[in-house]
């Protein structure tokens, strides 16, 4: 947690040592130039070694950062995901690193042994700010990407689950040489001065308010982005959509790791004659997945105080502006005195726009419902806003779920469940606008991580001549000219 951090780590010897780390990997990489097919593939085994053998203390030390958090959910979503997309890039990586033949301006010179391609180089040392709220999965997720397309790799941890940033440093101290991936631990002020490192590459993942000072931060050293971001990810249901299943998958989303993800549906927009039938549904399926919450092993903490006193702000300013407020709280406990922060689900209905809940990303287990006449209302208010990371369409109706994702722009999309589309690794994960810019996962992911560099080997002399020469040099004849002209028509 964040006010558990040792400050000293913000310490000029703290910045310095991150300046000699940078330096030590873009040394290795400059003399090693292209890692090998075997070199990458022997390393993501390596990420991979890692996750299976730590698997259990990164589930403890995650809890105990959160104050509480399921394990099984870690084992799933920072643990086994994590390893699908080591193992993604392991099955795909031959592929990926070969070049790419594209077209030649004057074609007949291909017959003389000219081509062109595209080759992907490793960009050299990418850099990868991650968050607490997935800590091991937003920072060996890209991690996989980075050494797949070859690259070295610093990596800032959050200070607010600073016990799995310190075992997160020891496991890949245990894997990796310093000058291959390195672990830069500390508070803003080395976030800050991490973000200013002349590194060739930086993903960040985050809050947008944070993102804006990342990116003048990198723009210094003009270093190319890859943001991943958040905002309010909006679920339309259809009057197609099956109520009970929505519902179900819909809090299945909103209460995984007790809504902290930036991905979570922040609300849901229902036609006006089935808001009860969504409230009543919500409320069935969270007593079947947490008959109790305070003491239920499955149900995670929010990360900290700050955070639990904010989503307590948003309910009290939705309440003091006419929002009914329905805790689904099935075993009816009291939440007023416990060890870890839990907050249990709560749909706040009738949600205005000057409301708080309406205007921020929750990131907690709060779901504004709101009643909509119709799938173009929901349409024009999605794009009435900032353009979201996530959106998610419940219906059968194979017209009108086409219409909504055609006119609506989000980073990504999934029908008939939520969250699920970054968990396919063949699929680029990332947002547009204030939800993030560029992507990683797949094929766009080690692109994203790699130069691609266009070279072009010309035509040699075919029987003593020099055809190029014979085409396009000077001296400029009647013929030359009479070919220039021809390429030169509509």
């Amino acid at each position: 947690m964040a006010e558990e951090f040792d400050e000293s780590k913000d310490s000029p010897a703290a910045l310095s040592r991150m300046n000699e780390l940078l330096a030590k990997q873009r040394a290795a990489h400059i003399k090693q130039g292209p890692p090998s097919y075997e070199w990458r593939i022997e390393r993501l085994d390596r990420l991979i070694g890692l996750l299976v053998d730590f698997k259990d203390e990164i589930a403890e030390t995650i809890s105990k950062d959160f104050g509480h958090r399921s394990n099984d959910q870690t084992l799933l979503s920072d643990v086994a995901d994590s390893i699908a997309a080591a193992k993604h890039c392991k099955s795909h990586l031959r592929k990926w690193m070969k070049s790419s033949p594209r077209g030649i301006g004057i074609p007949m010179l291909k017959l003389f042994g000219a081509k062109a391609e595209i080759q992907y180089q490793p960009k050299g040392v990418v850099g990868i700010i991650a968050p607490w709220n997935f800590p091991v999965n937003l920072a060996f997720n890209p991690l996989a990407g980075a050494i797949a397309a070859g690259n070295r790799v610093l990596i800032k941890p959050s200070e607010y689950s600073p016990r799995t940033s310190e075992l997160m440093e020891r496991m890949l101290r245990t894997a990796f040489d310093e000058d291959e991936v390195a672990v830069i631990q500390g508070g803003p002020e080395v976030g800050e001065a991490f973000s200013k490192l002349p590194l060739d590459h930086l993903i960040f993942t985050g809050a947008t308010s944070v993102a804006r000072h990342v990116m003048r931060a990198a723009a210094e050293n003009l270093v190319p982005l890859t943001l991943e971001l958040g905002g309010k990810s909006p679920v339309v249901l259809g009057a197609s959509a099956d109520m009970e299943l929505a519902a179900s998958r819909v809090m299945m989303g909103k209460t995984l790791n007790a809504g902290q993800i930036c991905l979570a549906p922040d609300y849901v927009m229902v036609p006006e004659g089935d808001v009860k039938g969504f409230v009543d549904a919500a409320t069935a399926t969270i007593g079947k997945m947490y008959p109790t919450l305070r003491d239920n092993p499955d149900y995670t903490s929010i990360i900290n105080q700050r955070h639990y006193d904010r989503l307590q702000s948003y309910v009290e300013d939705a309440k003091a502006k006419g929002a009914e407020v329905v805790e689904i709280n099935p075993a009816n406990e009291d939440f007023s005195q416990q060890p870890h922060r839990k907050i249990p689900p709560t749909l706040v209905l009738n949600a205005t726009d000057d409301m708080k809940i309406m205007q921020e990303e929750i990131f907690g287990p709060l779901l504004p419902v709101k009643g909509v006449k119709s799938t173009d209302e929901a349409i024009d208010y999605i794009n009435g806003n900032d353009r979201p990371l996530g959106l998610y369409y419940f219906g059968t109706d194979q017209a009108e779920q086409d219409k909504v994702l055609r006119m609506t722009t989000s980073g990504g999309a999934t029908v008939n469940d939520v969250v699920f589309h970054v968990s396919q690794h063949d699929m680029p994960f990332g947002g547009i606008g204030p939800a993030g810019m560029g992507s990683y996962h797949g094929v766009e992911g080690f692109r994203e991580l790699s130069h691609a560099k266009s070279v072009y080997t010309q035509a040699g002399r075919f029987m003593g001549k020099d055809l190029l020469a014979e085409q396009i040099h000077p001296p400029y004849n009647e013929k030359k000219r009479a070919a220039f002209e021809a390429q030169a028509k509509r």
